[in-house]
């Protein structure tokens, strides 16, 4: 496979390098980690927000990283969580004194090696709270997980999170907010094809030429069901109704839709599924508040996508309509 990579051991080396490159005035690395925070922090007074996770997920989690999201994060290797040690260094870098929110997608490395980090960070003075993101509704166990899988869904975390800490709430308003869009936010995804490692330089797992995945992981995790094609309707169905009945909702509420590309995936399919899964919302008795279209937690040069759906009441719209200026996301 052909990927514009250099040593295969260096990628995520030379990737942050490059990102903070593109951004200096918004990103800073710490020396010696994979560790990228904001330029201008720790802010005073403000909560710090935080996340990380392996690499190959892009622009999650360092895309995420500024005003109204996210203070920093730790990139692991691809596919791998960051060290507990790397944690621990992003924990003290964003901490101004008024605590740190942890938001932890639920695979077993970033848990365990958070959990480690915070012990460390608590011994030394450091506040530290936590939510644990668990949208995918798609499998309750995988190979990397005990429980639920964290997806797409934890951008909306971030979001909301950054937010309120960016209003100058204390740590524990920070870390409701953040564990309110967990409990009201489901995600499902599916590939049409593998994605490759830099590593391995073939495909992670195999997957016919008139075959797809539905319910895969963002770490080509098998899914719930391996069937022939299907039309882009079809798959969006698929998707939209587990969502809808892991939400159950009853219609009348609100939505903030996602359509994420899975690293592999044209904007005009991406556009075609947001199209269908409109129409579902309406037949629901839905109504769209936002719907975000494109790549915001991928898998690589994966083929595929995956539909979020999230519940909303005034607190979490006024949260994630609010400004925002990240390399990856903007709202103003």
């Amino acid at each position: 496979m052909k990927k514009l990579i250099n040593d295969p051991d260096d990628v995520v080396d030379e990737m942050l390098e490059g990102m903070v490159a593109a951004h200096p005035d918004r990103l800073r690395r710490l020396p010696d980690t994979q560790v990228v925070v904001r330029d201008d922090g720790p802010l005073d007074g403000k909560v710090g927000v935080v996340s990380g996770g392996g690499s190959g997920h892009e622009p999650t989690h360092a895309g995420y990283i500024g005003d109204g999201m996210l203070d920093g994060a730790a990139a692991g290797d691809v596919f791998s969580s960051p060290t507990a040690d790397e944690f621990e260094a992003l924990i003290d870098a964003c901490d101004a004194g008024e605590g740190v929110l942890a938001v932890i997608k639920n695979y077993e490395g970033d848990v365990m090696n958070f959990e480690t980090a915070i012990e460390l960070a608590e011994m030394e003075g450091v506040d530290v709270e936590t939510v644990v993101v668990d949208d995918d509704v798609a499998v309750e166990d995988s190979l990397y997980t005990s429980g639920r899988r964290g997806v797409c869904g934890t951008i909306l975390v971030h979001k909301a999170a950054g937010a309120k800490a960016a209003a100058g709430a204390d740590l524990d308003e920070v870390r409701r907010v953040a564990q309110k869009v967990v409990d009201n936010v489901g995600t499902m995804g599916m590939a049409l094809t593998s994605c490759v490692t830099p590593e391995k330089g073939e495909p992670t797992f195999d997957l016919g030429e008139d075959e797809i995945e539905l319910g895969i992981g963002i770490h080509g995790e098998p899914g719930t069901e391996r069937t022939d094609v299907m039309s882009a309707d079809e798959v969006t169905d698929a998707l939209t109704e587990s969502v809808l009945e892991d939400l159950d909702v009853d219609g009348d509420e609100e939505v903030l839709t996602i359509v994420n590309g899975m690293g592999g995936t044209p904007q005009m399919e991406l556009f075609v599924v947001n199209r269908r899964l409109q129409a579902l919302v309406d037949e629901h008795g839905l109504e769209t508040w936002d719907a975000w279209v494109g790549d915001y937690m991928t898998s690589l040069d994966m083929a595929g996508c995956s539909i979020t759906m999230c519940v909303l009441d005034d607190e979490l719209k006024e949260l994630l309509g609010a400004p925002a200026d990240t390399p990856a996301l903007t709202r103003q």
